[in-house]
Protein backbone atom coordinates (compact mmCIF):
# COMPACT_ATOMS: atom_id res chain seq x y z
CA UNK A 1 0.00 0.00 0.00
CA UNK A 2 1.36 3.70 -0.85
CA UNK A 3 1.87 5.73 2.03
CA UNK A 4 0.25 8.86 1.52
CA UNK A 5 2.46 12.14 1.92
CA UNK A 6 1.65 14.12 4.58
CA UNK A 7 -0.21 17.55 3.54
CA UNK A 8 0.70 20.99 5.25
CA UNK A 9 -1.40 24.15 3.91
CA UNK A 10 -1.73 28.02 4.83
CA UNK A 11 -5.65 28.85 5.46
CA UNK A 12 -6.24 32.99 4.60
CA UNK A 13 -8.75 34.60 3.21
CA UNK A 14 -7.66 35.65 1.11
CA UNK A 15 -4.96 33.56 0.68
CA UNK A 16 -3.62 33.74 -3.60
CA UNK A 17 -1.07 36.22 -3.04
CA UNK A 18 0.59 34.10 -0.27
CA UNK A 19 4.66 33.32 -0.34
CA UNK A 20 4.04 30.25 1.79
CA UNK A 21 3.65 27.56 -0.45
CA UNK A 22 6.89 28.86 -2.43
CA UNK A 23 8.51 28.85 1.13
CA UNK A 24 7.66 25.26 2.53
CA UNK A 25 8.55 23.70 -0.99
CA UNK A 26 12.01 24.98 -0.94
CA UNK A 27 12.39 23.69 2.82
CA UNK A 28 11.39 20.56 2.24
CA UNK A 29 13.54 20.39 -1.14
CA UNK A 30 16.31 21.87 1.26
CA UNK A 31 16.17 19.28 4.53
CA UNK A 32 14.70 16.44 2.14
CA UNK A 33 10.92 16.20 3.66
CA UNK A 34 8.70 14.43 1.75
CA UNK A 35 5.42 17.17 1.92
CA UNK A 36 2.79 19.21 -0.32
CA UNK A 37 2.15 22.55 0.94
CA UNK A 38 -1.14 24.40 -0.75
CA UNK A 39 -2.68 28.09 -0.06
CA UNK A 40 -6.01 27.09 1.09
CA UNK A 41 -9.03 29.73 0.68
CA UNK A 42 -10.81 29.07 3.81
CA UNK A 43 -14.45 30.24 3.82
CA UNK A 44 -15.23 32.68 6.99
CA UNK A 45 -17.76 31.63 9.79
CA UNK A 46 -16.39 28.02 8.57
CA UNK A 47 -12.96 28.17 9.54
CA UNK A 48 -13.21 25.31 12.06
CA UNK A 49 -14.82 22.83 9.41
CA UNK A 50 -12.19 23.75 6.45
CA UNK A 51 -9.53 22.71 9.16
CA UNK A 52 -11.32 19.32 10.22
CA UNK A 53 -12.01 18.59 6.34
CA UNK A 54 -7.82 19.27 5.89
CA UNK A 55 -6.70 16.94 8.60
CA UNK A 56 -8.74 13.64 7.67
CA UNK A 57 -7.35 14.02 4.11
CA UNK A 58 -3.96 13.83 5.46
CA UNK A 59 -3.63 16.92 6.77
CA UNK A 60 -0.30 17.19 9.32
CA UNK A 61 -0.05 20.69 10.19
CA UNK A 62 -1.48 24.20 9.03
CA UNK A 63 -0.14 28.13 8.91
CA UNK A 64 -3.29 30.56 9.60
CA UNK A 65 -3.18 33.88 8.56
CA UNK A 66 -5.58 36.60 8.01
CA UNK A 67 -8.55 36.74 9.37
CA UNK A 68 -8.16 33.33 11.14
CA UNK A 69 -5.45 33.59 13.89
CA UNK A 70 -8.11 34.31 16.61
CA UNK A 71 -10.39 31.05 15.18
CA UNK A 72 -7.37 28.92 15.21
CA UNK A 73 -6.51 30.20 18.55
CA UNK A 74 -10.22 28.58 19.30
CA UNK A 75 -9.99 25.68 17.58
CA UNK A 76 -6.63 24.18 18.58
CA UNK A 77 -7.22 21.89 21.69
CA UNK A 78 -3.62 22.97 23.64
CA UNK A 79 -1.69 25.90 22.74
CA UNK A 80 1.74 26.82 23.94
CA UNK A 81 2.54 29.67 26.66
CA UNK A 82 3.46 32.35 24.17
CA UNK A 83 -0.09 31.52 21.87
CA UNK A 84 -2.21 31.58 25.31
CA UNK A 85 -1.01 35.24 25.87
CA UNK A 86 -1.00 36.59 22.23
CA UNK A 87 -4.76 35.15 22.05
CA UNK A 88 -4.08 34.15 18.43
CA UNK A 89 -2.41 31.15 16.88
CA UNK A 90 -0.79 31.36 13.32
CA UNK A 91 0.77 27.98 13.50
CA UNK A 92 -1.50 24.35 13.54
CA UNK A 93 0.22 20.83 14.65
CA UNK A 94 -1.42 17.43 14.54
CA UNK A 95 -0.04 15.62 17.74
CA UNK A 96 0.17 12.00 18.16
CA UNK A 97 -3.31 11.32 19.93
CA UNK A 98 -5.37 13.28 17.09
CA UNK A 99 -5.22 16.65 19.09
CA UNK A 100 -4.70 20.13 17.82
CA UNK A 101 -1.58 22.32 19.13
CA UNK A 102 -2.08 25.89 18.56
CA UNK A 103 1.50 27.86 18.62
CA UNK A 104 2.98 31.46 17.10
CA UNK A 105 5.67 31.64 15.66
CA UNK A 106 5.87 35.20 14.30
CA UNK A 107 7.49 36.79 17.81
CA UNK A 108 10.62 34.54 17.02
CA UNK A 109 10.23 35.67 13.10
CA UNK A 110 10.66 39.29 13.89
CA UNK A 111 13.62 38.83 16.57
CA UNK A 112 15.17 36.28 14.29
CA UNK A 113 15.36 38.95 11.51
CA UNK A 114 16.02 41.64 13.63
CA UNK A 115 18.93 40.56 15.31
CA UNK A 116 20.53 37.18 12.88
CA UNK A 117 19.99 38.55 9.38
CA UNK A 118 20.47 42.75 10.49
CA UNK A 119 22.56 42.23 13.29
CA UNK A 120 19.99 44.57 15.43
CA UNK A 121 20.01 43.96 18.95
CA UNK A 122 17.07 45.06 21.12
CA UNK A 123 19.04 44.88 24.52
CA UNK A 124 18.34 48.40 26.24
CA UNK A 125 17.29 50.00 23.58
CA UNK A 126 14.03 52.08 23.15
CA UNK A 127 11.52 50.73 21.30
CA UNK A 128 8.11 52.09 19.36
CA UNK A 129 5.53 49.64 17.94
CA UNK A 130 3.05 51.42 15.83
CA UNK A 131 -0.87 49.41 15.64
CA UNK A 132 -2.64 47.09 17.89
CA UNK A 133 -3.63 44.74 15.72
CA UNK A 134 -2.95 40.58 15.93
CA UNK A 135 0.11 41.28 14.19
CA UNK A 136 1.36 43.76 17.00
CA UNK A 137 -0.15 41.28 19.60
CA UNK A 138 1.76 38.07 18.62
CA UNK A 139 5.00 39.44 18.60
CA UNK A 140 5.33 41.80 22.01
CA UNK A 141 6.35 39.10 24.28
CA UNK A 142 9.03 38.35 22.03
CA UNK A 143 10.40 41.65 21.91
CA UNK A 144 9.69 41.81 26.05
CA UNK A 145 12.13 38.71 25.97
CA UNK A 146 14.90 40.66 24.58
CA UNK A 147 14.94 43.09 27.85
CA UNK A 148 14.57 46.52 26.00
CA UNK A 149 14.81 49.72 28.18
CA UNK A 150 11.35 50.46 26.95
CA UNK A 151 9.01 49.37 24.67
CA UNK A 152 5.63 51.71 23.59
CA UNK A 153 2.95 50.77 21.85
CA UNK A 154 1.03 53.15 19.71
CA UNK A 155 -2.11 53.05 18.08
CA UNK A 156 -4.90 55.27 16.07
CA UNK A 157 -7.24 54.28 19.04
CA UNK A 158 -5.47 54.64 22.17
CA UNK A 159 -7.44 52.52 24.52
CA UNK A 160 -6.70 49.60 22.07
CA UNK A 161 -2.92 50.26 22.65
CA UNK A 162 -3.06 51.30 26.69
CA UNK A 163 -5.14 47.41 27.37
CA UNK A 164 -2.46 46.06 25.28
CA UNK A 165 0.36 47.07 27.30
CA UNK A 166 -1.72 46.14 30.05
CA UNK A 167 -2.13 42.45 29.30
CA UNK A 168 1.85 42.56 28.65
CA UNK A 169 2.90 44.56 31.61
CA UNK A 170 4.18 42.03 33.79
CA UNK A 171 6.77 41.15 31.32
CA UNK A 172 9.15 44.35 30.90
CA UNK A 173 8.53 48.21 30.63
CA UNK A 174 5.65 48.46 28.15
CA UNK A 175 3.40 51.31 27.76
CA UNK A 176 0.65 52.26 24.96
CA UNK A 177 -0.82 55.00 23.94
CA UNK A 178 -2.58 57.13 20.97
CA UNK A 179 -0.78 58.25 17.94
CA UNK A 180 -0.44 61.85 19.35
CA UNK A 181 0.80 61.08 22.63
CA UNK A 182 4.04 59.21 20.90
CA UNK A 183 6.41 61.70 21.84
CA UNK A 184 4.86 62.49 25.63
CA UNK A 185 4.53 58.80 27.23
CA UNK A 186 8.37 58.24 28.01
CA UNK A 187 10.46 60.38 29.04
CA UNK A 188 12.40 60.34 25.48
CA UNK A 189 10.66 61.09 22.63
CA UNK A 190 12.53 59.53 19.90
CA UNK A 191 13.07 56.02 19.40
CA UNK A 192 16.06 53.76 18.59
CA UNK A 193 13.94 51.36 16.78
CA UNK A 194 10.30 51.92 15.23
CA UNK A 195 8.22 48.68 13.91
CA UNK A 196 5.01 49.28 12.08
CA UNK A 197 2.97 46.69 12.91
CA UNK A 198 0.43 48.27 11.03
CA UNK A 199 -0.75 46.99 6.88
CA UNK A 200 -1.70 50.51 6.37
CA UNK A 201 1.64 50.81 4.58
CA UNK A 202 0.69 48.50 2.03
CA UNK A 203 -2.58 50.91 1.46
CA UNK A 204 -0.35 53.97 0.80
CA UNK A 205 -1.75 55.34 4.23
CA UNK A 206 0.92 56.27 7.47
CA UNK A 207 0.09 56.35 10.83
CA UNK A 208 0.59 59.99 12.04
CA UNK A 209 3.97 60.46 13.79
CA UNK A 210 5.97 63.35 14.30
CA UNK A 211 8.67 63.57 12.29
CA UNK A 212 11.37 63.87 15.06
CA UNK A 213 10.92 60.29 16.81
CA UNK A 214 13.73 58.56 14.67
CA UNK A 215 17.87 58.94 16.69
CA UNK A 216 20.53 59.40 14.57
CA UNK A 217 21.77 55.72 14.27
CA UNK A 218 17.93 54.39 14.94
CA UNK A 219 16.53 50.85 12.59
CA UNK A 220 12.98 51.32 11.04
CA UNK A 221 11.21 48.00 10.37
CA UNK A 222 8.12 47.12 8.79
CA UNK A 223 6.19 44.19 9.19
CA UNK A 224 4.43 44.64 5.84
CA UNK A 225 7.00 43.62 2.47
CA UNK A 226 6.85 44.81 -1.12
CA UNK A 227 8.46 44.47 -4.27
CA UNK A 228 9.97 48.20 -3.93
CA UNK A 229 9.90 50.42 -0.41
CA UNK A 230 6.63 50.62 1.17
CA UNK A 231 5.68 53.83 1.77
CA UNK A 232 6.12 53.88 5.35
CA UNK A 233 10.34 53.13 4.62
CA UNK A 234 10.15 56.00 2.47
CA UNK A 235 8.82 57.93 4.98
CA UNK A 236 11.66 56.93 7.56
CA UNK A 237 14.48 57.30 5.06
CA UNK A 238 13.01 60.87 4.61
CA UNK A 239 13.12 61.27 8.17
CA UNK A 240 16.41 59.97 9.44
CA UNK A 241 16.15 56.46 9.75
CA UNK A 242 19.37 54.74 9.33
CA UNK A 243 19.06 51.26 8.99
CA UNK A 244 15.44 50.36 7.15
CA UNK A 245 14.18 46.89 6.45
CA UNK A 246 10.79 45.44 5.56
CA UNK A 247 8.99 42.03 7.02
CA UNK A 248 10.38 39.56 4.12
CA UNK A 249 12.86 37.85 6.72
CA UNK A 250 10.39 37.87 9.36
CA UNK A 251 8.13 36.26 6.99
CA UNK A 252 10.30 33.25 6.14
CA UNK A 253 11.98 33.00 9.69
CA UNK A 254 7.94 32.55 11.42
CA UNK A 255 7.83 29.86 8.21
CA UNK A 256 11.13 28.02 9.42
CA UNK A 257 10.38 27.94 12.97
CA UNK A 258 6.78 26.27 11.83
CA UNK A 259 8.48 24.00 9.56
CA UNK A 260 10.74 22.82 12.28
CA UNK A 261 7.27 22.28 14.93
CA UNK A 262 5.97 19.76 12.29
CA UNK A 263 8.94 18.41 10.74
CA UNK A 264 11.56 18.32 13.70
CA UNK A 265 13.73 19.50 11.08
CA UNK A 266 15.68 23.42 11.29
CA UNK A 267 15.74 24.87 7.40
CA UNK A 268 18.05 27.50 6.72
CA UNK A 269 16.62 30.44 5.68
CA UNK A 270 19.10 32.70 4.03
CA UNK A 271 19.35 31.48 0.54
CA UNK A 272 15.33 31.12 0.51
CA UNK A 273 14.75 34.91 1.81
CA UNK A 274 17.15 35.69 -1.41
CA UNK A 275 15.20 33.27 -3.86
CA UNK A 276 11.41 35.11 -2.44
CA UNK A 277 13.49 38.59 -2.83
CA UNK A 278 13.68 37.70 -6.15
CA UNK A 279 10.51 35.87 -6.93
CA UNK A 280 8.75 39.74 -6.30
CA UNK A 281 10.84 41.62 -8.47
CA UNK A 282 9.83 39.53 -11.39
Amino acid sequence: MTKQIDRYAVFGNPVAHSKSPQIHTLFAEQTKQSLVYTAELAEIGKFEQAVKTFISNDGKGLNITVPFKEDAWQTATKRSERAQRAGAVNTLILQSDGTLFGDTTDGIGLIRDLIDNHNIPLADKDILLIGAGGAVRGVIESILEQKPASLLITNRTAEKAVQLASDFSALGNIRGCGLDDTENTFSHSDFDIIINGTSASLKGDLPALPDSIYRSNSCSYDMMYSATATPFMQWSADNGAKNIFDGLGMLVEQAAESFYLWRNVKPETEHVIKSIRQSLNQ
